[in-house]
């Protein structure tokens, strides 16, 4: 769809949380645009199901975001496709400069998400969505009965086996170290659960199979030593849980941010620079799902038009 490069709002990122704010900023009647780098859909493209989203119970992530994609469109919603390099703030507003093209936006949302951390296995990124995963309260549903390993020894970690551990039949934690990282509390609630085992000084280095996982290669890290288990295909799952990583690179001298890495924002999605928001998993925020993202975006957009108002009144 082509485009001007004028704009009273410019959202970076079209995934839940920027597809969502399009839709309610171009029902508001603002000039719209979208700019993302890859898919509709943003992270969720790369998920093979999505099952958890409200009204839609069974979707593939691409699906999803492209409907997402259609729905703002419809509503007068432009979409530009590049990688934004620089978001400058200046007197009229906001300067958006991509590879590709310029745009000038009287208001910006950035829903530019966040990026799992990698297990850094061999095979991972083959079976990501066929065996390896990274969020239980997203795919935990696909292996109910089934044995899970987790790999992590933080918070993160402790809380995906906890939450696994009432859906799966197995579910083992993989801590590279002897100890783990997250508090003794939590930790201890791990003991409480008869189906959790822990392997410490323990990494996961390969996974292979054909269509699901079928193999996987532990190292013990105490000693060097390496062996292979081998499962029936689509029988395991892998959970890498070592954190997330907010996408803020474009905001870092606009925003502050929260313990997590995330950007503060208050209750609108607002930041300390006016005129901008952050919405989605870019957000400093304790849970991050297609339907909080969807939410954070439709509360972002009515503050930008708010703002919008305000400013040209």
């Amino acid at each position: 769809m082509s485009t001007t490069n004028q704009h009273d709002l410019v959202i970076i990122g079209g995934g839940p949380a920027g597809y969502s704010a399009a839709l309610y900023a171009a029902r508001a009647s603002l000039d719209t645009l979208v700019v993302e780098q890859g898919m509709p859909g943003g992270q969720i493209a790369t998920s093979d199901m999505i099952d958890n989203y409200p009204g839609i119970s069974l979707c593939s992530g691409s699906e999803l975001g492209q409907k997402m994609q259609a729905h703002a469109e419809s509503a007068g919603a432009q979409s530009a496709y590049g990688s934004v390099q620089s978001l400058v703030r200046h007197e009229g507003g906001f300067t958006i400069k991509t590879d590709l093209d310029s745009f000038e936006a009287k208001s910006v949302i950035v829903a530019t998400g966040a990026t799992p951390r990698p297990g850094n296995f061999s095979g991972e990124e083959t079976f990501r969505g066929r065996g390896v995963s990274y969020c239980a309260t997203c795919d935990g549903m696909f292996y109910r009965g089934k044995r899970v390993f987790i790999i992590g020894g933080g918070n993160s970690a402790v809380e995906e086996a906890l939450y696994l551990s009432n859906l799966a039949d197995r579910v083992e934690i993989i801590v590279r170290r002897d100890v783990f990282r997250a508090p003794r509390g939590m930790v201890d609630r791990l003991a409480m659960k008869p189906n959790i085992t822990i392997r410490y000084q323990t990494s996961i280095t390969e996974v292979s199979g054909a269509t699901f996982i079928g193999a996987i290669t532990f190292r013990d890290n105490a000693t060097g030593e390496m062996h292979v288990e081998s499962y029936d295909e689509g029988s395991v799952g892998i959970f890498v849980a070592v954190g997330q990583d907010p996408a803020t690179r474009l905001v870092a001298d606009l925003v502050e941010f929260g313990p997590d890495g995330g950007v503060l924002t208050d209750e609108h999605m607002g930041t300390k620079t006016p005129g901008l928001y952050c919405a989605g998993d870019v957000r400093s925020k304790s849970l991050r799902q297609v339907v909080t993202a969807a939410a954070d975006g439709a509360i972002a957009a009515t503050a930008a038009y708010q703002y919008i108002e305000s400013i040209s009144a």
